[in-house]
Formats: C-alpha cells, sequence, structure tokens
C-alpha cells in the first residue's frame, strides 16, 4: 500500500482518485468543494490543503483544469512546496503549458524532490474504466516508480521525454483531433453543397433545396472553436495554449 496524495478531484480527478483507492492504496485528498458521494465512500482521508496532502503522502497527484489552477496548488499559499521533503514525487496529469511544465519541474526537483508531467487522454468514461491514454514527461527511473499506478489509471502509457514533453505530446495530439475535426466538418459541406445528402442511411435527409448541414460560417463548427478561444483569452491570467507552444525561442 501506497501513501498518495490527490488534489483536483472533478469530472476526470475524482474517478481516477477512485482507482487508486480501490486499489488497496491510502490516497489524501483536498477539495475547496465537497467531494463525490462515490469518491467518500471509498474512503479517502481528507486534508485541509495542499500543503498537508503533500505532507502525508508518498506521491502527490494533480488534476486541475489550466496552468493557473497547477501553479496555485503547487506554489500558492499552503501550496503542495510547502509540504514537500526530500525524495517525493509530484505528478501532474493535467494538461496545461508544457513551457510552464518545466519551470514546476525545476522549481519542484529544486526542493529535492521529482516531477512527472502526465496530462491523460480519454475522457470521462476513460477516467472510469481505467483506460485512459497517458503521455508522460521526466525521469526513466521515476516513471518506473509511478507506472504500476498509472495502470490502474490507463492502458496506453509511454514515457515520451523529459520533463514537459508528456504536455507537448499532448497539445500535439489535440491538434491532430482539431484538425480532423475540421477535416470532416469541410468535407462534409463540400458534399452538401455539391448535392449530396449526407444524412445516416435510413434517415430522411432535407428535400426542400436547403443545404443538408448548418455548416455555414457563422454558426458552425469554426464559430464554437472561436468562441472557445475567446473565453479563454477573457479568463484572468489564461493564455491560448496554441498561442504558447509557438514560443519556441523559450
Amino acid at each position: 500500500m501506497r501513501k498518495l496524495g490527490f488534489v483536483g478531484l472533478g469530472i476526470m480527478g475524482a474517478p481516477m482518485a477512485g482507482r487508486l483507492l480501490a486499489a488497496g492504496h491510502q490516497v489524501f485528498v483536498y477539495a475547496r468543494k465537497d467531494l463525490p458521494a462515490e469518491l467518500v465512500a471509498k474512503g479517502p482521508i481528507k486534508c485541509g490543503s495542499a500543503k498537508d496532502v503533500a505532507a502525508a503522502c508518498e506521491i502527490f497527484f494533480v488534476m486541475t483544469p489550466d496552468t493557473p489552477d497547477v501553479d496555485a496548488v503547487l506554489f500558492g499559499e499552503s501550496g503542495a512546496a510547502e509540504g514537500l521533503s526530500r525524495g517525493k514525487i509530484v505528478v501532474d496529469m493535467s494538461s496545461i503549458s508544457p513551457i510552464e511544465t518545466k519551470q514546476y519541474g525545476a522549481k519542484i526537483e529544486a526542493l529535492g524532490c521529482e516531477y512527472l508531467d502526465a496530462p491523460v487522454s480519454g475522457g470521462e468514461v476513460g477516467a472510469k474504466a481505467g483506460t485512459l491514454s497517458i503521455m508522460v514527461g521526466g525521469k526513466d527511473e521515476v516513471f518506473a516508480k509511478v507506472q504500476p499506478l498509472f495502470e490502474l489509471m490507463g492502458k496506453n502509457i509511454t514515457l515520451v521525454g523529459g520533463i514537459g514533453a508528456g504536455q507537448t505530446a499532448k497539445v500535439a495530439n489535440q491538434m491532430i483531433v482539431a484538425m480532423t475535426i475540421e477535416a470532416v466538418a469541410e468535407a462534409l459541406l463540400f458534399a452538401a453543397r455539391a448535392g449530396a445528402d449526407p444524412a445516416p442511411e435510413g434517415e430522411q435527409g432535407p428535400r426542400d433545396g436547403r443545404d443538408p448541414l448548418p455548416l455555414d460560417p457563422g454558426h458552425g463548427l469554426d464559430h464554437s472553436f472561436r468562441q472557445d478561444e475567446g473565453r479563454r483569452r477573457d479568463h484572468p491570467g489564461r493564455r491560448h495554449r496554441a498561442e504558447r507552444l509557438t514560443l519556441g525561442s523559450h
């Protein structure tokens, strides 16, 4: 049985922590909101701060929405860095900036601890089923220590390089997904405007001369992506990840 810490118990984090508990590990947790009932039933040990979690555990997991959140958990007031001691391991499973990830790793290593970035792909379904894909950046020997725990949460687990490489792989993965969606949307729009009916077989498509799919530039997929981009840029402290990745000079 390992003493583990977990902060970031949302849609993804709660079932991931639950799988660690189900395997018999002791899991210390901290959350600003009430814990999900399903997780509480598995017996996590509640702490008063990320600092307290880090002080109690051997391996500290983070699973939060974005870069500023990870920064706050690790280095904010009563953050994990204040509770870490030499030899402990921090594993960030959030999907955040590769640039800041390298900086966080350096800070944690300066404390005499180890750091892995390990973003995931697979969504809530994969988190519950333990079938996540996990892209890991860090030292070989540190990865080997944490790998048995990764295997409780995922199936496709790959060490892709040093600290920051996991986040870079995740961004590349998201670029592929986004471009694939865009290509499919363009293909459907082309087919529809050329007279083909993209309605699934057995379903009646439109026959009144209108486009079968409402994929005009103002309301289609591109519009949705732009809205999301705008929300990220408007959020204090958050910059668009794609823009940050292009800062190769850093």
